[in-house]
């Protein structure tokens, strides 16, 4: 299957003012490492530019202890959740299959990703960050699950809301351990640390 008929009719019609001039193999980062990823150069006819990130998608981790995919293209099934999950996806998100059979994921190459500065936050702050975060991925669930049967699942106690806050507080604990351990690992020399200048 080729991008373009992986695209909603209208979302079509807008990649059709395109037309691909060049393309490059980028360097992926430490969570994609032994994967493809290309990027497309498109110009429409006034030469307004379309940058694409062709990514490879591999078969998920679960599959060996959820079962295969219901998608035979790796890259229609990290499309699909992405467009499940999202609030608003890439216009341009989309999936295709190279001549030799690998299935890729296709959206728009933006360097424009917002990360909170967590250093130095203040409590509130990181209250509100924590707060942003947790609605974030509770929208993410409520619109991916089956409400109908996660509410009969959980029921009406408190039990799971309680198991969630001792779990987290745990969480948070075990990472000051770990972080603990590391900072005392560098300073005895046992590891070495690159720290990154701001």
């Amino acid at each position: 299957m080729d991008y373009r008929s992986s695209l909603p009719d209208e979302r079509r019609v807008l990649f059709d003012r395109y037309r691909m001039e060049d393309h490059a193999i980028k360097a992926v980062g430490i969570g994609s490492v032994g994967t493809r990823c290309f990027v497309g150069l498109f110009f429409s006819a006034e030469n307004h530019p379309l940058l694409l990130q062709f990514k490879e998608a591999c078969p998920s981790v679960l599959e060996p202890y959820a079962g295969k995919s219901q998608y035979e293209n790796h890259g229609q099934r990290v499309v699909m959740g992405q467009r499940l999950m999202q609030s608003s996806s890439d216009i341009f998100l989309g999936w295709m299959r190279s001549r030799v059979g690998r299935s890729f994921y296709v959206r728009q190459l933006r360097d424009m990703k917002m990360s909170a500065q967590i250093e130095g936050a203040s409590a509130q702050q990181s209250m509100l960050y924590a707060a942003l975060c947790g609605r974030t991925l509770a929208r993410t669930h409520a619109k991916s699950g089956d409400a109908a049967l996660i509410s009969g699942y959980l029921g009406k106690s408190d039990t799971f809301d309680k198991a969630i806050g001792e779990f987290a507080v745990a969480y948070a604990d075990q990472n000051e351990k770990d972080h603990a351990a590391l900072v005392a690992a560098v300073k005895s020399g046992k590891l070495k640390a690159l720290i990154e200048e701001e």
